[in-house]
Parts: structure tokens; C-alpha cells; sequence
């Protein structure tokens, strides 16, 4: 296939593959709460309370990123030269607070338990609709895990985070309803809580610096630019490099360098030469824009990034 063809056919896909696993999110979410409300209905348990309230959030931040994810796939135009790719990064800051916000509920809720420890009833009707909770969720979490393999998204990675937590959080909950229930143990609800807030809390940070990192251009890993540097230098018609920038953009990838070549060949050439190397970045990141800059062999600039190695 076309390497542009192929692009764009990557990239096509990686794009439906985001919006389904966003869909997906908002559904589940959506019936978790159906069967949470009821299941709070009829037992008043207050850590059933506590679930509903997490998958109230959920469908919050999982509507935020659906919108976030359908706006970042939208190709470039005139007014978005480099993409819409941003917004991903836009909605991973929102989950973040969302994710802050259902910690500090969790918190709230924790802190509360332990100075007034309350009795829990229909235990068995409320451990019945989190196991229901529990399967859907691992399956969502699932294919979040497959899409973010395929994509990188930031968002999707966003929402993979607080609903593995939420996995986390309804075992925890069957926990404290079995001993609550069953054993009258009735601060073990609140401890286990405390656990699945501070668990909420420390994968925010790692949603919100993937964020910033996105929004601030931050450079690609070292790994990733050496395997660039490597790809440019194999080349044997390639004499240097310097100057390499490069940044993310949701999926797109933004690489640009100058290349050296020698000051001798034609402007053809040092065309053909810079189109394949190109072509080899292309090959192995398939979503990156690449720009290159021919420079003659030796040709010092005033200001230069020298590359190691």
C-alpha cells in the first residue's frame, strides 16, 4: 500500500476505535447507574450511596471525554493546521478533577463512616448488583486496554484509570458488606474506602502530567528519539543530523530535523534523499508529520541542537 494511504487508513482506524471505546464507557456507565439507584433504593445502604455517586462522576467524566475524543479525530483544516489532537489532552485535565472530586466524595464518606459506623442492609441483593457492576466494568476496562494499545489515546487512558479503580473500589464494597453484613464489622466499610480514595488519588497524577506533557509540546521519550536517530543515520547517503524537535498531539506525531547531506549533490537528490528517509520514519511511526530541513555537510547554524550519539 501507498505509505499516505496506508496513513490514513491507521489512522481512520485508530480514530473509530476511540469513539467506540468512548461510546462504550458512556453505556456502561449509564447502567451501572440504572442498577445502582435501584439497588440504593431498596437497601439504604449508604456504601451503595457511595458506588452511585462514583458512577454519577463516571458518566460525567465518560460524556466530557466522548465529546473530547469525537472533536480530536477530526482531521486538520484551515483554522487547525496541526489537528484537533489537543483536545484529548484538554479532557484528560477534566477527568483528573473529576477523579479528584470522587476521591475527596470517598473521603468525605470514609470519614463520616468512622465516627458513625451504620448497620447495612439487603446485603445480599447489594453484593448481587456489584458483581453485575464488576463484570461489565472488567469487560470495558478490557477493551479500553486494547484500544489504548492500538492508539495511545490520552483520553481513553484517562477513563481505562478511574474505571479500573472503580473494579477496585466494588470489590472493596463487597468486602465491607460481607464484613459489615455478616460479621458486624462495621468500620471495615469506611477503612476500605479510605484505601480506594488514596488509590484514586495517586493515578491522577499520572493522567495529569500525561496532559500537561501533551498541551506543553513535551519532547518524546529518549527511546523513542534514538530509534529516529538511528532510522536517519542508517541512511547512507546521510552525513549528519541536527535540530530534531519533536512533540504529541493526540495521535498525530510531529517530527522535524535538519538533515545533512553532501554540499555537493543536486537539489534533486538531497530531495530523494530526504523523501526516504522520511518514508523509513513514516514505516515505523506510522502517525508522525514529518518536516525535514537539507542542510550542506559542516554547515554550522546560530542557533543549533546538537544530537548525541
Amino acid at each position: 500500500m501507498i505509505p499516505g494511504l496506508k496513513k490514513k487508513s491507521e489512522e481512520v482506524s485508530a480514530s473509530r476505535l476511540m469513539v467506540r471505546a468512548a461510546n462504550a464507557a458512556v453505556v456502561v456507565a449509564f447502567t451501572l447507574i440504572l442498577i445502582k439507584t435501584w439497588a440504593y433504593n431498596i437497601s439504604g445502604s449508604v456504601s451503595m450511596l457511595g458506588s452511585l455517586m462514583d458512577s454519577l462522576m463516571d458518566i460525567l467524566a465518560s460524556l466530557i471525554n466522548l465529546v473530547a475524543v469525537r472533536f480530536a479525530v477530526v482531521p486538520a483544516d484551515n483554522d487547525h493546521r496541526f489537528g484537533h489532537g489537543k483536545a484529548e489532552a484538554i479532557a484528560g485535565l477534566v477527568q483528573a478533577m473529576v477523579i479528584c472530586l470522587s476521591a475527596l466524595f470517598l473521603l468525605v464518606e470514609a470519614g463520616r463512616k468512622l465516627i458513625n459506623p451504620e448497620p447495612i442492609l439487603q446485603v445480599d441483593m447489594s453484593i448481587l448488583v456489584l458483581v453485575i457492576s464488576i463484570i461489565l466494568t472488567v469487560m470495558l476496562v478490557a477493551y479500553q486496554r486494547y484500544v489504548i494499545k492500538k492508539t495511545g489515546s490520552v483520553a481513553i487512558s484517562a477513563d481505562h484509570v478511574h474505571y479500573s479503580g472503580d473494579i477496585l473500589m466494588n470489590f472493596g464494597v463487597i468486602l465491607a458488606l460481607f464484613l459489615s453484613g455478616y460479621l458486624q464489622y462495621y468500620y471495615a466499610d469506611p477503612v476500605i474506602g479510605l484505601l480506594v480514595a488514596a488509590y484514586l488519588i495517586y493515578n491522577v497524577k499520572k493522567i495529569a502530567r500525561d496532559s500537561i506533557d501533551m498541551l506543553m509540546d513535551r519532547e518524546m521519550e529518549e527511546d523513542e528519539k534514538t530509534k529516529i536517530l538511528d532510522i536517519i543515520r542508517k541512511h547512507p547517503q546521510v552525513r549528519g543530523v541536527h535540530d530534531i524537535k519533536t512533540r504529541k498531539s493526540g495521535l498525530n506525531i510531529f517530527i522535524q530535523f535538519h538533515l545533512e547531506m553532501d554540499g555537493n549533490i543536486s537539489l534533486s537528490d538531497a530531495h530523494k534523499i530526504s523523501d526516504g528517509v522520511e518514508l523509513e520514519i513514516i514505516a515505523e511511526f506510522p502517525h508522525a508529520e514529518v518536516l525535514i530541513h537539507a542542510d550542506p555537510e559542516g554547515y554550522v547554524e546560530k542557533i543549533s541542537f546538537s544530537e548525541k550519539g
